[in-house]
């Protein structure tokens, strides 16, 4: 399936996905945690949206399986002033 100029598909175990407006390919079975994870991203720091959706509840990353044609933003938070 074509997203823009980018291909989604799931390729030899892989999962590839839109974050930001990027691609990446994470293991198959990846879910929203262990993409924060491979981003080193601190899930309390940052506002996840899937495909148009704030996710508000944090305490379920480890469960959201990471699907092709996933698209992410994720906007991290800074602080000063």
């Amino acid at each position: 399936m074509t997203q823009g100029s980018v291909v989604t598909e799931t390729v030899a175990g892989e999962v590839v996905i839109i974050v930001n407006g990027d691609e990446r390919r994470l293991p198959a079975g990846s879910t929203v945690a262990d993409l924060l994870a491979s981003l080193k991203l601190d899930p309390r720091t940052v506002v996840v949206e899937r495909n148009r959706t704030i996710l508000r509840d944090r305490s379920s990353f480890a469960m959201l399986e990471l699907a092709t044609d996933d698209s992410f933003e994720i906007v991290h938070f800074v602080g000063g002033g």
